[in-house]
């Protein structure tokens, strides 16, 4: 933490097309060596395809899906004694998006298929997943939770 007080967080613009700020945090985060227009393209088309296999509006469609990403519970390492216990914690709003959205590219990264299967479509089947409350981004989510309700006798050394 700073010595001159909390460091305000940055304000990101909407994206271009669809005036979503949770849009352009996923184009940043799909984004690989600064090359944001492919990033913007897979995005886009990755959302295209969840609005149509969805039947929704593509912007409702990747809410929805990350929505479910989101955790609620996280656990924490806490040091009592010379022991370190995992504390679980409510997830503040501005880190459940983030980790849904690291849970859900990283998902899409680690897909594999017979094939080859490029970027677009492992996002678009991740998003369709998640969509569906499926696959291995949820999974996560899963896990997590898990984890926290495994470590709930510790809730009391919160901080």
């Amino acid at each position: 933490m700073p010595r001159k007080g909390p460091v305000k967080p940055r304000e990101i613009m909407p994206d271009p097309i669809y005036r979503d700020v949770l849009v352009h945090k996923l184009i940043n985060k799909v984004m690989v060596d600064g090359k944001k227009s492919k990033a913007e393209k897979i995005v886009y088309g990755a959302m295209q395809i969840l609005a149509e296999k969805t039947g929704e509006q593509p912007l409702e469609a990747l809410h929805k899906a990350i929505e479910n990403l989101k955790p609620i519970l996280e656990v924490r390492p806490r040091r009592v004694g010379g022991a370190t216990y995992q504390v679980p914690m409510e997830v503040p709003p501005r880190r459940q998006i983030s980790l849904a959205l690291r849970w859900l590219v990283e998902a899409a990264r680690n897909r594999s298929g017979r094939g080859n299967y490029t970027m677009l479509e492992k996002l678009s089947n991740e998003l369709l997943d998640a969509y569906h409350n499926r696959g291995n981004a949820i999974k996560k989510r899963e896990d997590t939770h898990r984890m926290a309700e495994a470590n709930k006798a510790f809730a009391h050394y919160k901080w």
